[in-house]
């Protein structure tokens, strides 16, 4: 059984930093394009970054550029956003996902889901 779980959100302060990971078991991490998305209360899903397999390519959404690094842990099976310069816009549920196919963040694309994981970003 595929399965993705993230975690290393929590509360932070403005401008602080927060380092997510999304795990995966049943699987090899690697063998998917793996692509972040968060939502917030109130508000669509949004694409936040996506590393393809291997780690040839990655996106970011325009409003984490500069900020947010993605990057593979092979060895731990793992994906991380290293996420910097933090917001109270950043403030939502982060889920990680995989999928077989381009590193695009468009959520319709993905369909193995983790749980998420809650970031706070208080000013």
């Amino acid at each position: 059984q595929l399965q993705l779980v993230e975690s290393g959100g929590g509360l932070v302060q403005a401008g602080g930093s927060l380092r997510l990971s999304c795990a995966a078991s049943g699987f090899t991490l690697n063998d998917y394009t793996v692509a972040w998305f968060r939502q917030a209360p109130g508000k669509e899903r949004e694409g936040v970054s996506c590393i393809s397999s291997g780690g040839g390519a990655r996106n970011y959404g325009d409003s984490v550029k500069g900020r947010f690094t993605v990057s593979r842990d092979s060895a731990k099976n793992t994906v991380h956003l290293q996420m910097n310069s933090l917001k109270p816009e950043d403030t939502a549920v982060y889920y990680c996902a995989a999928a077989q196919g381009l590193c695009v963040l468009w959520p319709y694309e993905y369909g193995n889901w983790g749980q998420g994981t809650q970031v706070t970003v208080s000013s």
